[in-house]
């Protein structure tokens, strides 16, 4: 059993899912190690509320509004004081954890795992230790676009043509949300907000192979 810190663990919370929000919310407000301050669902919140006031441990996830859970932690890294950030997501890209602790995160817990898990982690980071699945560091980083289906290839490829998302659900015979659904899953394996940033990734991925 994990030992329980000497004060209470002082967390905030963003996540851009409303079940998520709401289970975690739940899991940390039954347990009196933890004193949940605030919970936020998207990353420009999430910023504005480490400017506030000062806390403990954020608990965030990896694609998020306004400010994608990369960016959030490039930017605390400039931070005197930042707090430590756990990264929470179902993003399964096997890069992400080699990303968040590169950029100066403290810990990884996926969300397929079962909710004492989080808060062990929670309980050890704030106890300064940092907590992650394995990852070899000997080998190279691994190249997002190797994690790309086929098909998240062929929208990608569309993006960079200028395509809509009408066009390019026309020219694959696939329905408009299908589109929509493979985007999502793209833009969490590179890291990105939108198709403008997609695409300028992909044009600079291109110049490079």
């Amino acid at each position: 059993m994990t030992e329980a810190p000497s004060k209470t663990v002082d967390l905030v919370i963003a996540d851009k899912s409303p079940l998520v929000r709401a289970g975690l919310s739940a899991l940390f407000k039954g347990d009196e190690r933890f004193s949940l301050i605030e919970v936020l669902s998207d990353g420009r919140d999430f910023l504005d509320a480490v400017a506030r006031s000062p806390f403990d441990i954020g608990i965030i996830g990896w694609d998020m509004p306004t400010v994608h859970g990369r960016n959030i932690l490039r930017t605390l890294r400039e931070r005197e004081n930042a707090p430590k950030i756990v990264v929470y997501t179902g993003n399964a890209a096997p890069d992400v954890p080699r990303q968040v602790i590169q950029l100066g995160g403290a810990g990884f817990c996926p969300k397929g795992e079962p909710p004492e898990r989080i808060l062990e982690t929670v309980i050890l980071v704030s106890k300064g230790r940092m907590v992650f699945p394995f990852i070899d560091l000997s080998h190279r980083e691994t190249d997002p676009f190797d994690t790309l289906t086929a098909r998240e290839r062929e929208l990608l490829a569309g993006l960079a043509e200028g395509l809509t998302n009408n066009e390019i659900a026309g020219g694959l015979d696939i329905s408009l949300n299908t589109v929509k659904f493979h985007l999502k899953n793209l833009y969490g394996k590179l890291s990105v907000n939108n198709r403008a940033q997609a695409v300028a990734w992909f044009l600079k991925h291109t110049e490079g192979r």
